[in-house]
């Protein structure tokens, strides 16, 4: 995506260009993606919530008491994934990707992918509802 298209592109759009990039990342390291995906903009910060992550093996293993072992597990996936996930922030956005944060929760599950960007936009996007 050049700069011209980020630039031309609203808010929404790139919202929802950002959540498919995600749950496609998650799908693809995991064999499963979530099941809900919100993005929300912000000057400098790009913020991805996620619900129904967990594959069906992961439920299981929190049931059984093994939550910790599950967030060791998706800890690791996203340290594997994040280049991937920057990379395509920093397409979408046409800005550079400076911190990348991930987390997960059990009980609801329920993850964030918070993308942290340089600078100050060029241009200014405009104000929209989050995009699914």
């Amino acid at each position: 995506m050049s700069s011209t298209e980020n630039a031309s592109m609203s808010r929404g759009e790139m919202a929802a260009f950002i959540s498919r990039l995600v749950v496609k990342s998650l799908h693809d390291y995991t064999g499963r993606g979530p099941t809900k995906a919100r993005t929300y903009l912000n000057e400098n910060v790009v913020t991805v919530i996620l619900r129904d992550t967990l594959t069906a093996g992961e439920r299981s293993l929190v049931q059984g008491g093994r939550g910790q072992m599950v967030l060791d597990i998706r800890f690791a996936f996203q340290q594997t994934m994040s280049e991937d996930m920057r990379r395509g922030v920093q397409e979408i956005t046409g800005r550079k990707v400076d911190a990348f944060m991930s987390a997960n929760h059990l009980d609801p599950d329920v993850a964030v992918e918070c993308f942290v960007l340089d600078g100050v936009p060029s241009v200014r996007l405009p104000e929209e509802e989050p995009v699914e």
